[in-house]
């Protein structure tokens, strides 16, 4: 028969929730060490990724800024520069042949109301659009409103600016009231 003595002085500890405790803790920082581990990992990938594509772009602007000074040179060369102003003035005749001005004085003619006529019409050219300096002779001051109001309505004619209002200098086929100003038709 054997007896079981303890002859030590303090009771016998179990160190069973000590280890219990630090090894869930090892694991759970082993996984913290892997997740961060792996994220670092990705962010090293994404930030090569960025850097190649920064040096990429940093090339094509450098390829873009050689090309366009070697345009700039060959443009500036006598004989281009003087090809470059005759298509300017070629452009600019095209320009003012496409316009289409009997478009324009049709868009006039439905906004002109009655008691209202043009005395006399100065169409300028320029990037599409017509500026078109008008002086107009109104039987009556109902009448220029109508006109005013009229031309201030319709899409084709806008940026009004009335340059003068007067009396007829001589009776002119009962005009009361003559108008200068100047409008721009844009061809919409």
């Amino acid at each position: 028969m054997q007896i079981r003595l303890n002859l030590a002085t303090k009771r016998l500890e179990t160190h069973r929730r000590f280890l219990l405790f630090s090894s869930a803790i090892g694991v759970l920082g082993a996984i913290l060490f892997v997740v961060l581990g792996w994220h670092l990992n990705s962010l090293r990938k994404t930030d090569a990724t960025f850097r190649s594509q920064i040096a990429s772009s940093l090339h094509q602007i450098d390829t873009l800024t050689t090309e366009r000074h070697e345009l700039e040179r060959f443009f500036s060369e006598p004989s281009n520069a003087k090809l470059h102003d005759r298509a300017t003035f070629v452009n600019t005749i095209l320009d003012a042949r496409s316009f289409n001005w009997t478009r324009m004085f049709m868009d006039l003619e439905r906004v002109l109301p009655g008691g209202v006529r043009v005395l006399s019409i100065e169409p300028k050219q320029m990037n599409g659009q017509a500026a078109v300096k008008l002086t107009v002779g109104a039987a009556s001051e109902e009448e220029k409103q109508k006109f005013l109001r009229a031309l201030e309505q319709s899409g084709t004619f806008s940026h009004l600016q009335l340059t003068n209002v007067h009396a007829p200098l001589q009776e002119s086929n009962g005009d009361q009231v003559i108008l200068e100003l100047t409008v721009i038709y844009s061809r919409a």
